[in-house]
């Protein structure tokens, strides 16, 4: 997936409140509802979104879905800013050493 599609996706800030209640374990659609307050069918649509961009995992498990992160676009994302990263911490500077 590309960082744009990424990008797109935690832009909005309820993604990302769904993105954090899973970075450490995963989690039903029940639980992500009482978490960020919203109605089931919205945090479906949501959790399709981050799905579809790769961002998220879901398994079944009998009747329930189970969520969890998948790191590896994030991961991308992080790689992409990483120049970015040395300037905002060193200054120009610190193009002339990579």
């Amino acid at each position: 997936m590309t960082s744009t599609a990424v990008l797109e996706a935690i832009a909005e800030p309820t993604r990302r409140r769904l993105l954090d209640a899973i970075r450490d374990d995963e989690r039903s659609v029940g639980d992500l509802v009482d978490i960020v307050g919203m109605h089931q069918p919205g945090v479906s649509r949501h959790l399709k979104v981050l799905r579809d961009v790769g961002l998220v995992e879901v398994r079944r498990d009998a009747q329930r879905r189970l969520y969890r992160l998948q790191p590896e676009p994030l991961m991308e994302l992080d790689e992409w800013l990483e120049p970015y990263r040395l300037e905002w911490l060193f200054g120009s500077t610190a193009w002339s050493a990579i």
